[in-house]
């Protein structure tokens, strides 16, 4: 969960051109990481004879970023430590992580992403993290493109990151085993529950490292949050592509607290035919699915037959599955949808002790001040069924508990 401050730095990613690693690089240098504290960072790998550069290219009319990894030559045995194009084991790549100097904590986030990729891999070809090639995302350009990523964004240091849905493209790609359909297996299994879609290009926009990246990092998906914008940089691809800039945009600012901060999406039906005790089990689906509410109100429907109107409040991006959900568990045959805005308090839990154990406070603030605190009433109701005392009296102790900690 992200902790309340003053002011939030925020980042989002506009993935209108889809994302891979050369271009988030690009794009972050472009929004003000200095690209000398970058190729340190990176020359800390110890990869023989490997250069980076990054150099300021234009795209169909936009200034953008072009970061390049510039591959030793093999030179025989005694030559340069990798050949053009060489691949890595899990293994070898842990090494080159361990001696780098990011921070301990970019290269626990470092070792995460590769063994992320190594288990998507591995259950693509049947095999074990350990024993398989990394291949597209393996190379030499993909390590330090990874690698780059986690120092660039530890430098900049957000405390939220959004990522808008992504553009993967269309058509067919090459890949080390074979021609296969865009998104690439690799990368459609590394984005989980990201939103993507197709504009249409006959090209792999999004590869496995930009899916790789972007979804580790990111908070959460959307459209451009409320923010004040203070930097934009663009990281440019390698391919022209008709009519589209092929860039990655990143917005740098801070979160605007007197905006709306989330967009939602409302899903709504009326029910007259359905056994009731359904409504209970299939709230619980929703929420495991990803619903941030669903309420039941009854309404009277026509032929004078009283029914049941059930709304649910969701990410826009888990409209679909839930509309499905529905449509799957219930007798109904249309639900209503529209997105709105949701304003919404700043919320952090913190614990509080009481006689009979610890309760969780939800405490809420806008701009710095709180405005609300209550007990979960879950961890009162355990404590109070526990040590068989009333509920009322658990929870007038979490909030006594509460209160004198604020002040």
């Amino acid at each position: 969960m992200v902790q309340f401050t003053a002011t939030m730095k925020v980042l989002y990613f506009d993935c209108f051109a889809g994302a891979a690693g050369d271009m988030i690089l690009g794009a972050l240098v472009d929004a003000g990481v200095p690209f000398e504290a970058l190729q340190q960072a990176l020359g800390s790998l110890a990869v023989a004879g490997c250069e980076v550069t990054a150099d300021r290219v234009v795209k169909h009319g936009l200034s953008a970023i072009k970061f390049r990894v510039h591959e030793p030559v093999a030179a025989g045995a005694a030559g340069a430590a990798a050949a053009p194009h060489a691949h890595f084991h899990l293994s070898d790549i842990r090494a080159a992580i361990d001696r780098s100097a990011l921070s301990v904590a970019g290269k626990a986030r470092a070792q995460r992403l590769f063994t992320r990729l190594a288990d998507a891999e591995a259950a693509i070809h049947g095999s074990t993290p350990e024993r398989v090639h990394l291949h597209e995302v393996g190379a030499l350009d993909s390590i330090i493109d990874i690698v780059g990523a986690v120092f660039a964004l530890d430098y900049l240091a957000p405390d939220r990151i959004v990522v808008s849905p992504m553009n993967v493209g269309g058509g067919m790609v090459r890949t080390a085993h074979g021609v296969f359909p865009v998104p690439a297996p690799a990368t459609l299994r590394l984005l989980g529950d990201a939103p993507v879609y197709s504009s249409g290009l006959p090209f792999e926009l999004l590869t496995p490292t930009g899916a790789l990246v972007l979804t580790d990092y990111a908070t959460s998906y959307g459209p451009l949050p409320a923010m004040r914008v203070s930097r934009t940089g663009y990281g440019a691809g390698d391919r022209d592509l008709p009519d589209v800039p092929n860039t990655l945009r990143v917005l740098v600012g801070e979160s605007d607290e007197t905006a709306p901060a989330m967009r939602v999406a409302v899903l709504a039906c009326e029910i007259d035919d359905m056994n009731p005790q359904i409504f209970g089990a299939l709230m619980d689906r929703l929420y495991a699915r990803g619903a941030l509410e669903v309420f039941y109100q009854p309404v009277q429907m026509k032929k004078n037959r009283p029914g049941t109107l059930m709304t649910i409040v969701c990410r826009p991006g888990d409209r679909r599955v839930l509309t499905d959900l529905v449509f799957a568990e219930t007798t109904t045959i249309g639900v209503r949808h529209q997105e709105m805005t949701r304003e919404c308090l700043d919320r952090e839990l913190v614990p509080v002790t009481t006689p009979w154990g610890e309760v969780r406070v939800k405490v809420a603030r806008q701009a710095g001040r709180v405005l609300n605190a209550q007990p979960e009433f879950d961890d009162v109701a355990r404590l109070a069924a526990a040590h068989d005392v009333p509920i009322k009296d658990v929870h007038a102790q979490a909030q006594k508990a509460w209160l004198d900690k604020a002040h």
